[in-house]
């Protein structure tokens, strides 16, 4: 396994993972708004303007990564760190959002890609991460417990329940 910044070479796969989520309803976590895009190439262009704080679209800096199997070079899952908390991702939404295609979930892929994605935090200097999840997401909560997150708090976010963790490097 291994993180990869999007780039065309993985377009089709990223545009059938937008596909799947989509048909089955779901949010497409971590994904850094790839729903709202029509044009594969304007998604790039925005994933790195975010990279950098002079071109962000979004209030704050954050870096995309695809999570590819090596065996078949398929991509499995994203994740999205975010570089700094606003109001908004401090409460509700953490410094990584993710999410696994539907077909390769329940085989610990999400656990090994939160493991790399720590991994890149520490490069970015930071000494402790935010994660959230709805109280629901039980598969969502064991894995960011499998990586060392530690329960804060519940907090509404409009009617749902929302688990804060953090996680220290």
């Amino acid at each position: 396994m291994k993180l990869v910044k999007p780039n065309i070479e993985y377009k089709n796969q990223v545009i059938e993972y937008k596909k799947e989520f989509l048909d089955y309803k779901e949010n497409l976590a971590g994904a850094s708004y790839l729903q709202e895009y029509d044009s594969y190439e304007q998604w790039l262009e925005f994933l790195k303007d975010n990279e950098e704080e002079s071109t962000k679209h979004t209030e704050v800096t954050a870096d995309e990564f695809l999570l590819i199997r090596e065996n078949d070079n398929r991509v499995i899952g994203m994740i999205n760190i975010r570089h700094a908390l606003n109001g908004y991702l401090y409460n509700y939404g953490g410094h990584i959002g993710y999410s696994v295609k539907k077909s390769e979930r329940r085989k610990g892929y999400a656990k090994e890609m939160l493991k790399m994605a720590l991994q890149h935090c520490i490069k970015f200097k930071m000494d402790k991460v935010l994660l959230t999840c709805n109280a629901n997401n039980i598969a969502s909560e064991r894995t960011i417990k499998a990586c060392g997150g530690v329960l804060e708090n519940e907090v509404l976010n409009g009617g749902t329940l929302v688990k804060r963790y953090w996680i220290k490097l």
